[in-house]
């Protein structure tokens, strides 16, 4: 019997390393990791900077302004910028409108940041503030790889020209972010 047993035994092990593969494939695996998001730009929806009389500047805080970068990048480098239309008050006549040569800006330093690489101010201080006629850096990010967000709080300045009439003056401040 235990012949039997031990012949049995042989014989399945001979059929099991008969067994092996005849052929063999490989298969090749490939995923993608989609970003978590996209870039975007968050803006406040209005500012009332003061007022002023005609020959006067007025100034004030836009309130935060807020680029996040949620791409996932590996060069997550990013600009953006500000322009100004012109502020009119009434019909819009040349009396009722200050034109956009007028109106100035500074970004300041950031308030908050996150994420590595170098957030760079367009105008840090008051001395660098420029005319906001055509587009202008507000901020930029470079290096760096990931994730980041930088907060600032700009100041827009607006010369107020002789003959301006009086009113609520409204223009459009554009923040843009590529």
């Amino acid at each position: 019997m235990r012949r039997k047993l031990l012949a049995g035994l042989a014989g399945v092990a001979a059929v099991v390393a008969l067994a092996g593969p005849a052929a063999a494939e490989d298969t090749i695996v490939t995923l993608t990791v989609d970003a978590a998001g996209g870039l975007s730009i968050t803006v406040p929806a209005t500012a009332n900077i003061g007022h002023g009389v005609e020959g006067s500047t007025v100034s004030g805080q836009l309130g935060p302004v807020t680029v996040l970068d949620q791409r996932g990048s590996l060069t997550p480098n990013w600009t953006a910028t500000v322009i100004s239309t012109d502020f009119v008050t009434g019909g819009g006549s040349s009396g009722e409108t200050i034109p956009n040569i007028n109106v100035l800006y500074w970004s300041g330093s950031a308030t908050a940041t996150a994420g590595g690489g170098t957030f760079t101010p367009g105008q840090q201080t008051a001395a660098q503030q420029q005319i906001i006629n055509v587009p202008r850096t507000a901020f930029s990010h470079t290096g760096g790889t990931g994730n980041n967000f930088a907060t600032w709080n700009p100041t827009l300045v607006v010369n107020i020209p002789d003959g301006t009439v009086g009113g609520t003056y409204t223009g459009t401040v554009t923040h843009s972010v590529f």
